[in-house]
């Protein structure tokens, strides 16, 4: 495991309609993943589009989540990257549920039959 900080990293999560509508009701986000895992897998924007197209092929009916990663070390919750040799990359975990004042933006997001998908357009690329 990996600890990079970086107070002016944003995190992404695409999530279903429905862990964002339980987020919503308990003012928290966690998904199977932090259950399950033991911590809530994120992406990084340049990570999101191919996230997408391998786990939530032909979906509709996501959301795309902005969060603030300095919100939430702020908060105490504990974000580390992980290598995953499958991406050869290394990817944002949570491991803990993410409070909703980290959340800086939202979308609907949606991932075509095959697996296309594309970025609001309002999204911020980072350098």
């Amino acid at each position: 495991m990996q600890v990079y900080p970086n107070s002016s990293q944003m995190l992404y999560r695409i999530a279903s309609l429905s862990d964002w509508q339980q987020a919503q009701e308990t003012g928290y986000f966690a998904s199977a993943d932090l259950v399950e895992e033991g911590f809530i897998h994120c992406s990084e924007l340049h990570q999101v589009l191919e996230t997408a197209r391998r786990y939530y092929l032909g979906q509709s009916e996501l959301i795309l989540l902005e969060w603030d990663e300095a919100t939430l070390t702020s908060a105490g919750i504990r974000v580390e990257r992980e290598w995953v040799e499958s991406r050869q990359q290394y990817f944002a975990h949570v491991f803990a549920p993410m409070p909703l004042a980290a959340v800086r933006r939202t979308w609907p997001f949606a991932v075509a039959a095959d697996g296309s998908s594309m970025l609001p357009a309002d999204i911020v690329r980072m350098p």
